[in-house]
């Protein structure tokens, strides 16, 4: 039975958020080839802990420039040229499918299905490693942080290097206040009341 109540319309708290974190959309360029984008500002994102980079590119079809928003790689610096695409190297922040990795390349914002713009290892410190490739199939073994192991396509995406802002759980909240500003920027979960603290009815 629903004893808590009717619910209420849950709005997440999305102020000063500074947009989705995602990769490129994939385009001819990138599967061919590859494109440079300079990092122009590494900002904070409230809710999230891993800070993020806008990167700036220029469009391959018009005479545009483009801001893209990525999860920061440890490393990565303002003015720090990304390539993206198949023939980028292999160097930390740069975009490429993950069928041109040697194994153990350590990834993150890796994608689930092609195309997707990265879902895998995004959160502060988090990494995937590859661990196999079967060229017949066109299938990648990698690692994710959990530890599982999942078959993707080669054609996936992914960044190479560790997120940023690792080691952020380390250090101790120290007092209920941090706590509360903590989750006051990502959803309406703390304080949680113990069950054991309740009437038997209650929880």
């Amino acid at each position: 039975t629903q004893r808590k109540g009717a619910g209420s319309i849950f709005t997440a708290h999305t102020k000063h958020r500074k947009g989705a974190a995602k990769l490129r959309a994939v385009d001819y360029a990138e599967r061919h080839g590859y494109l440079k984008g300079i990092i122009k500002d590494i900002v904070h994102d409230p809710g999230r802990g891993a800070p993020l980079v806008k990167v700036q590119f220029q469009d391959p079809y018009r005479y545009k420039r483009r801001m893209e928003t990525f999860v920061a790689v440890e490393g990565n610096y303002t003015g720090q040229a990304i390539y993206c695409g198949k023939k980028a190297q292999l160097q930390i922040g740069n975009v490429l499918p993950v069928g041109s990795m040697p194994e153990g390349t350590v990834v993150c914002s890796l994608e689930e299905k092609m195309g997707d713009r990265g879902k895998v290892a995004k959160t502060s410190g988090n990494y995937a490693t590859i661990i196999a490739h079967n060229p017949d199939t066109k299938k990648t073994r990698v690692k994710l942080p959990s530890g599982s192991k999942k078959l993707v396509s080669s054609a996936n995406r992914a960044m190479v290097g560790v997120v940023a802002g690792g080691g952020r759980i380390d250090k101790p909240l120290l007092k209920a206040g941090a706590a509360y500003h903590k989750y006051k920027a990502k959803r309406n979960c703390w304080p949680k009341v113990r069950g054991v603290a309740m009437n038997p009815v209650e929880h």
